[in-house]
């Protein structure tokens, strides 16, 4: 599939749990998204952005998975047959004590639906293990050759998280266990069945990456056969709980923690307000990296250039520099109410900071931009003819935006964000190797916003929602007096082809603006419960089924034809 800017397109952002597929267990899968490709090609999107499909942990965050490459094993579809060593009577019995109705209502549950998929992908390994001809065993083989860099070490990672309470906290393992050196001895001096045992259960996590690899190739190819690209995501970080950093310590700082310097009018924590956002990834030793031409870099985008035709960076300015905590997450709560004396005497001497280099004097800007721009280029060697998109939102140093755009990498255009000298900016200004949208995963819907604004009980939130409407407005050419104005008749009709008519290459609708809903899939720097498991009302086939979702789908099918964007 070719993609170039010079070809304007629009594609819609949904995360794969959010989506309501016919015969799902609770989450969306592999299965569902093929039905949501059918669904937004007959609409006229060219693209679906998902976010990280790799496997999570105990948070359920897809930006703090346990291994930057190894698929969640909850997006693959589970059927009779499917995967092809699954019988119908092994799924039957895997699925008699549960009550899949109640699993799938509201949230996603997600230890439930883990624990059942996990258990029917036993039933298919053993099937495939006693009766799978020489082809099939041939091809798996050949997989873990293959994935060989990456899966045998994350395959025994996943034995020693069993072995330990299901934990992917290494750092408090079972002593013997700690290190990839002790582990690796301590499985050496069992005994030979124990030994055997263990060896199977690393070919069954094995076996589970190889299923994953070929549902998602699939996808690719189904979406291609649609006319629909596939974009997909790669966090900037990696969780501390990680295969990776388990495996690799030596390319990680483990005493630093990345994340995102202070801010003040952020309204929904106040550790975030105050210290900024501590997301508990280790930073990189870049030097290191360096000495095997950054081959862990390297095998992330191969991973992700499988299964998507174009994927986005997040948090890209963190190859240039990265605000860095000396305490982990867990221990916000402990520095929440000091001042910034107390603060340092408590971390021995050491403050947030940013590393490798703040940007305070034109050398150490010069010195991040070099830097940066060597990682960057490491991975747009390993992309080859993949689009590379960088999330650049935030507070950006002044010389990122012009390097990425140099690299060939396509930044953000948030509408209500890009002001100059007090005016908003117009979308015809905007660079065409530029991704535009309203919102992210991160951001709250525009509906909700109108509720807040337009809707008792008013509240200083109220006029933060009102103010950003107000901004969205001017962008779309409407009077800023929007108080006046219908939200369906008038205002989501003008936001969206003002969207479109940008003169960015890709223009983003997220799922819940699309559908003109409420509902929030995460709020940044917080652990709140509804973060990752928000699902869509309606399922997929239901969508189009009452005649306002009619009416609505039929103008934005307009409009993208209008824009030349279908």
């Amino acid at each position: 599939m070719i993609l170039s800017p010079e070809k304007k397109i629009a594609g819609v952002l949904v995360p794969l749990f959010a989506l309501r597929g016919q015969e799902d267990f609770g989450i969306g899968d592999t299965a569902a998204l093929r039905e949501f490709i059918d669904w937004v090609a007959e609409v006229g999107f060219k693209l679906v952005q998902l976010l990280p499909i790799n496997e999570v942990g105990d948070d359920n965050s897809p930006y703090n998975a346990i291994s930057a490459m190894a698929i969640e094993p909850m997006t693959l579809h589970l059927a009779p047959n499917s995967p092809q060593d699954l019988t119908r009577e092994d799924f039957d019995t895997a699925v008699a004590d549960v009550d899949l109705n109640a699993l799938r209502l509201g949230a996603v549950k997600y230890r439930p639906v883990k624990k059942l998929k996990l258990r029917l992908l036993e039933k298919a390994f053993s099937n495939f293990s006693a009766h799978a001809g020489e082809q099939r065993q041939s091809e798996f083989r050949a997989f873990c050759e293959q994935e060989s860099a990456w899966l045998r070490e994350y395959a025994f990672f996943r034995v020693l998280m069993e072995a330990n309470d299901d934990s992917a906290a290494w750092n408090r393992w079972q002593p013997q266990h700690q290190t990839i050196e002790k582990a690796r001895s301590w499985l050496h001096d069992l005994p030979h069945d124990r030994q055997a045992a263990l060896a199977r259960r690393e070919s069954f996590f094995c076996y589970v990456q190889w299923i994953a690899d070929q549902q998602w190739r699939a996808v690719k190819t189904y979406a291609e056969e649609r006319g629909v690209a596939l974009m997909g995501d790669i966090p900037f970080g990696v969780s501390y709980c990680s295969a990776d950093v388990f495996a690799r310590p030596d390319e990680f700082m483990l005493d630093w923690f990345g994340g995102a310097p202070p801010e003040p009018y952020f309204e929904d924590d106040a550790f975030t307000r105050k210290w900024g956002q501590n997301w508990g990834i280790p930073l990189y030793r870049w030097d290191n990296m360096r000495v095997n031409n950054f081959e862990w870099w390297r095998q992330r985008v191969r991973a992700v250039r499988r299964i998507f035709h174009l994927f986005r960076i997040d948090h890209i300015q963190g190859f240039y520099r990265i605000y860095a905590f000396p305490w982990r997450p867990r221990r916000n709560k402990e520095f929440l109410p000091l001042d910034e004396h107390q603060m340092v005497e408590r971390t021995g001497g050491r403050a947030p900071h940013f590393v490798p280099r703040d940007d305070n004097t034109l050398e150490n800007r010069e010195a991040n931009k070099r830097e940066g721009e060597e990682y960057l280029r490491a991975i747009l060697e390993e992309a080859g003819g993949r689009r590379v998109i960088g999330e650049d939102l935030g507070v950006v140093p002044e010389y990122v935006r012009p390097n990425l755009r140099s690299l060939g990498i396509a930044g953000f255009k948030i509408p209500q964000w890009e002001v100059h000298d007090g005016m908003i900016i117009p979308g015809q200004m905007y660079e065409r190797l530029s991704v535009a949208t309203y919102a992210t995963h991160d951001h709250e819907p525009i509906r909700a916003l109108w509720n807040e604004a337009f809707e008792p009980p008013f509240s200083n939130a109220g006029g933060q929602a009102r103010a950003t409407l107000e901004k969205i407005a001017l962008f779309a050419g409407l009077n800023s007096k929007i108080g006046e104005l219908d939200f369906g008749r008038d205002f989501y009709p003008a936001i969206m082809e003002a969207l479109f008519r940008c003169e960015s290459w890709i223009a983003i609708v997220m799922i819940a603006d699309l559908l003109a809903r409420k509902y929030r899939f995460n709020v940044p720097g917080t652990k709140a419960n509804l973060n990752w498991t928000r699902r869509m009302q309606r399922s997929i086939a239901q969508l189009g089924s009452s005649r306002k979702e009619q009416r609505r789908m039929q103008l934005i099918h307009e409009l993208l034809v209008k824009t030349g964007r279908a």
